[in-house]
């Protein structure tokens, strides 16, 4: 009686199983340490409580003013947090709404009809199978491959386009693999001729060039893109997203933005269909669109805590795993992910079980990320630095003795 596509599989996976096990034994045991931290709301970072407060009581957010696309207000606010990237657009060509994943369903509603497909990244974050499978929506993997750095292949894209692909999905930086698209691979997807829709929402958080660089300015010096509207010359239709959950820290809020570049006549279709399907949930709150831009400058300590940690840590991991040569921290360039390199002697999940009921470390593997090649675990830079630097002795030292 009910839908195939929320019938979900809900055998719990063995790490899954594995964890609720060891946690059911803390008070016997030391604590676990969660190297998979991802909410910055409990990590301990400088958020200023009080501005963040004052946002949300804006006198306007008590009268209801639908606004389909955002409020004007809010649709500023977001066109200056492009702004901040060097990222020039005007406030029209924005679109907010409650948060990247209801961006993504808006999307896939503009660009798809059910049984169309679009070609997404591999390794990259599983969220996005869901929501294409709400919409009836074929995801269509291509390879990111490492040599050195991760790379999108190309060629692998191209082949892949049929009459059925509507649009080319990246996610820069990606996670878990922390990579920019480099200059010239955003060119060459431009060149293909469909629409782009890039997922930028860790793009403030480089792990290459001065932390006090401008972002453009370290992404340039390694020949990487700050943002796909940078290549609206030659793609006919981009969309870029981004949102207060990764920008400000504030996942919570409820905040998140499409900006619309590309040629002019398909830039006003976009967003003409991207109102009616807004029109249709209008679900970002008043108090949130009002006090938008307030809280984008109360969370600036936060971004630049953010920042300097996640650079901290991925210099710490790099130091710990030179103790453990069966180990190696594959090279990132932004976000808050790292991925390691450990023997192939077992399989990743293996790999994470034994470090989580031998050394109580918590590590995603990862095949959770559909990585194709190797074993990896994928560490969360966005830990307290203590609990990095001791999980990642307790993997060095446990994978060095068990390979």
């Amino acid at each position: 009686m009910l839908s195939r596509r929320t019938q979900e599989h809900r055998a719990e996976n063995a790490l899954t199983a594995a964890l609720a096990r060891e946690r059911a034994r803390e008070g016997k045991l030391p604590a676990i340490v969660d190297l998979t931290t991802s909410n910055p709301t409990t990590a301990e970072l400088p958020y200023a409580r009080g501005a963040l407060q004052a946002s949300l009581s804006r006198p306007g957010a008590l009268v209801y003013e639908p606004a389909p696309l955002g409020l004007p207000i809010a649709r500023e606010a977001a066109a200056r947090a492009f702004a901040s990237a060097s990222v020039d657009i005007d406030p029209s060509r924005v679109a907010v709404m409650a948060s990247t994943s209801e961006a993504y369903g808006a999307l896939l509603k503009v660009l798809c009809d059910v049984g169309d497909a679009v070609l997404v990244p591999a390794p990259s974050y599983p969220l996005l199978a869901w929501l294409a499978r709400f919409e009836g929506v074929e995801l269509i993997p291509y390879p990111l491959v490492y040599a050195d750095r991760w790379h999108v292949d190309l060629d692998a894209v191209r082949a892949r386009v049929t009459e059925r692909t509507r649009a080319i999905f990246v996610v820069s930086p990606n996670n878990p693999t922390g990579s920019y698209l480099a200059r010239g691979e955003l060119e060459a997807l431009a060149a293909i001729g469909l629409p782009i829709v890039s997922d930028e929402v860790f793009a403030p958080y480089p792990l290459v060039g001065r932390e006090d660089q401008p972002l453009r300015d370290a992404l340039a010096e390694h020949g990487l893109a700050a943002s796909a509207l940078d290549v609206t010359h030659a793609a006919p239709l981009v969309l870029s997203l981004s949102g207060l959950s990764k920008l400000a820290g504030l996942p919570q809020m409820k905040a998140a933005w499409v900006g619309v570049g590309g040629t002019d006549s398909l830039v006003r279709d976009a967003l003409s269909r991207l109102e009616l399907v807004c029109d249709v949930y209008l679900s970002v709150s008043a108090p949130t669109q009002h006090g938008l831009g307030a809280l984008l400058d109360a969370s600036d300590g936060v971004t630049r805590a953010i920042r300097a940690r996640t650079r901290k840590n991925l210099a710490r991991l790099r130091a710990v795993m030179q103790a453990a040569p069966s180990c190696s921290v594959l090279h990132a360039e932004g976000g808050w992910y790292a991925m390691v390199r450990v023997p192939e002697t077992r399989s990743d999940e293996a790999w994470a079980l034994s470090l989580l009921e031998g050394e109580r470390v918590y590590v995603h593997p990862g095949y959770f990320f559909d990585v194709a090649r190797g074993a990896m675990l994928v560490v969360s830079l966005l830990c307290p630095e203590a609990a990095l630097e001791e999980g990642a002795r307790r993997i060095a030292r446990h994978v060095e003795a068990h390979a």
